[in-house]
């Protein structure tokens, strides 16, 4: 990870929850100095104490990057105190949802480079996914800075267009709240049949994990994983029949969920 730059001109991160704690950690990790981090946070946590790194002090003028990572709620109160960053060479990084770039821009000046990110929770573990893009003063290498410093809670995709942020934030933005649920009733149905509840629990959690693990270290695409492990007339099949009905199974099911969050997100956009 490369971080000269960010070493020498700082890095401002505007509130540090549980994404900010875990991106934090990230760069730490990977040799970025506590002293060219600067926090703003209202309620700072023991574990940020401890790192080491400028918290609610004067902010340096010219900062490489400022990431915000404040709860949507949030900004309003928060962006005042960066708003004077603005207009200059500094990239300014949002994963705030639903909080669009002509928002940032109104605030901060046209003339300053933005990326729009949307990570999910696995990142608090390293294992999420950050789809991010650009405005139009944000150049190649501010883009490629952004996934760099994203990357350390996960991997990062870049989006064409703003629009397709507000799909993303109802697929994989919302999705492990889905994948929770389908983990909750697996395992109920599971202690339906007759098994245990920590049991049930137990095998639901490791074989959805363990599935997700397979689907990414595989060549072949999911539904052939699926294919591979239906044999016919078997009791995965059996299962699928159910699953894959056309009005009342996972398909017609997900795609509508998607929807619902996605018509959501761009609710809260106008809002």
């Amino acid at each position: 990870m490369d971080m000269s730059r960010v070493v020498e001109q700082g890095l401002v991160l505007l509130g540090c929850g549980k994404m900010g704690s875990a991106m934090l950690a990230g760069w730490l990790e990977h040799g970025l100095p506590a002293s060219a981090v600067w926090v703003i946070d209202p309620n700072p946590s023991d574990w940020l104490k401890a790192q080491g790194v400028n918290i609610n002090t004067p902010l340096p003028e010219a900062p490489a990057v400022v990431l915000v990572a404040v709860k949507p709620q949030m900004m309003g109160e928060a962006l005042p105190a960066i708003k004077a960053l603005g207009g200059g060479d500094s990239l300014f990084v949002s994963i705030a949802a639903g909080t669009s770039i002509a928002t940032f821009q109104a605030v901060l000046g046209e003339g300053t480079p933005i990326v729009r990110a949307m990570p999910n929770t696995p990142a608090a573990i390293r294992q999420g996914i950050t789809a991010l893009i650009g405005n139009a003063n944000a150049s190649d290498p501010d883009v490629a800075l952004a996934e760099n410093l994203l990357s350390a809670i996960g991997e990062t995709v870049r989006l064409e267009d703003e629009a397709q942020m507000d799909a993303v934030t109802g697929l994989s933005g919302s999705g492990p709240a889905y994948v929770f649920h389908l983990i909750e009733t697996l395992a109920a149905a599971g202690q339906a049949q007759g098994l245990p509840h920590e049991l049930a629990m137990k095998l639901a959690k490791s074989t959805v994990a363990g599935a997700g693990a397979l689907a990414l270290a595989a060549e072949e695409d999911p539904s052939q994983l699926r294919v591979n492990v239906t044999s016919p007339n078997g009791t995965t099949q059996a299962a699928l029949e159910v699953l894959m009905h056309e009005d009342e199974g996972f398909p017609d099911l997900l795609h509508r969920a998607v929807k619902a969050a996605t018509d959501r997100s761009k609710e809260l956009s106008r809002e």
